[in-house]
């Protein structure tokens, strides 16, 4: 399983907050108002963004289990919850999400949650997902899945090449079998859509401006690093690449889009209903 660190977590998460689709957002939060217990198991949860997202909007009743395999990340989203999420009804729970995954969804909930996780997961994976939530009768949120659109402004010649081979890096295995990468949510919608659940998807991308500089910086050097393992770019043609980013960073001329897909599966009963 790929790790996170949570200096990357905490300088993302500002952008993955404007990114996602408030649509999808009200219609997951309205979901849980409406039924018997607003109960959530957040799957790789990191620090608990998505709680800190949605914990203001739910009743007090609200109950959260936070599952990831990162006791350090856990440690950080129990010391930072909202006074909404009290620490009574919040449950922290280590877990290999390959192994342990219907396990872990053995548990009531009326959401499973997800964020920027199903582009790490392989086909499989998303499938035991969409049953183990048929089974719970439980509404699955994944936001903030990578769709393979990434642009930079200005244009530069290597760009094309960087994203071909950035996209071929996202579909290696990160721990839970050969990535879904760019397909992750195209391939959800359908395997949930098999699984009985009304399913609704919405582009939910990072534009990530001048006065973002340091997450410019950290995307960059992600996509470098990611690009160099695959061979598919000159070493010095992408290390002039890099170097022309990162000048156009310190003019602040630079401007990211990184192409996301939201998407919401709730039970059919329920959507007919509304």
């Amino acid at each position: 399983m790929s790790d996170f660190s949570h200096d990357w977590l905490a300088l993302r998460e500002p952008a993955d907050r404007l990114a996602r689709d408030p649509g999808l957002l009200d219609a997951a939060v309205e979901y849980l108002r409406a039924g018997r217990e607003p109960a959530v198991t957040d799957l790789g949860c990191g620090t608990g963004s998505t709680l800190r997202t949605m914990a203001s909007r739910l009743p007090a009743t609200q109950r959260w289990r936070l599952v990831d395999h990162s006791p350090a990340l856990l440690d950080r989203a129990l010391e930072s919850l909202p006074p909404e999420a009290g620490r009574d009804r919040v449950e922290a729970v280590v877990a290999d999400l390959d192994r342990d995954l219907e396990r872990v969804l053995a548990e009531p909930a009326a959401l499973v949650t997800l964020s920027a996780f199903l582009d790490l997961v392989s086909l499989a994976w998303i499938d035991r997902l969409a049953r183990e939530a048929a089974r719970l009768r439980a509404g699955v949120y994944a936001a903030l899945n990578y769709d393979g659109r990434s642009g930079c402004e200005p244009f530069d010649a290597l760009d094309p090449q960087v994203l071909e081979a950035f996209n071929a890096h996202q579909r290696r295995d990160k721990g839970l079998g050969s990535a879904l990468g760019p397909r992750a949510a195209e391939v959800a919608a359908e395997s949930l859509r098999s699984a009985g659940f009304e399913v609704q998807v919405a582009r939910a991308d990072w534009r990530v401006d001048p006065d973002m500089a340091e997450l410019q910086r950290q995307l960059l050097a992600g996509w470098v690093a990611a690009v160099a393992e695959t061979g598919r770019v000159d070493a010095r043609a992408l290390a002039g690449w890099h170097e022309r980013r990162l000048g156009q960073i310190e003019r602040k001329t630079l401007r990211l889009v990184v192409g996301h897909l939201d998407v919401l599966a709730l039970p059919a009963a329920h959507a007919a209903s509304r």
